[in-house]
């Protein structure tokens, strides 16, 4: 009993490359230059604007020392650690950021609704009649 393999499809038939004088016919090659992937950022700079200006919860400063591991990890060419620093000190700026402007409009919100009821006190204090045991 006779066993058959199949290999695929059929492959033409080998040819041997031509010499130098007869490439002329053959159509020309392309070159694709590859660029490597550009350094992942650290971001620096963020980190240093949320340590300075929003450092809620130490997250601003948390920030900045993730971004100076990210950088020290690009100079020693380890991209993944780079990347892995950098993101991390991407969402802690973010964090940061979100608890600033929450905190913002929570201190916005309070002078607001104190500024109307300090408002109303006096407004109501001025409408009372003199009390029954006021000052005589």
């Amino acid at each position: 009993m006779e066993r058959s393999l199949s290999l695929g499809p059929l492959l033409p038939p080998y040819e041997p490359l031509p010499e130098p004088g007869e490439a002329e016919g053959l159509p020309p090659s392309v070159v694709v230059p590859v660029e490597p992937p550009p350094p992942p950022r650290d971001h620096l700079a963020w980190s240093l604007c949320t340590a300075l200006y929003g450092n809620v919860c130490c997250l601003g400063f948390l920030a900045l020392v993730f971004s100076v591991k990210s950088r020290d990890r690009k100079v020693l060419s380890d991209y993944s650690g780079a990347l892995s620093y950098g993101s991390t000190a991407k969402y802690l700026n973010i964090t940061a950021l979100l608890l600033n402007i929450f905190l913002v409009i929570l201190i916005i919100a309070l002078m607001a609704t104190g500024a109307f009821a300090t408002m109303n006190f006096y407004y109501h204090k001025q409408e009372q009649p003199e009390s029954v045991f006021g000052p005589t």
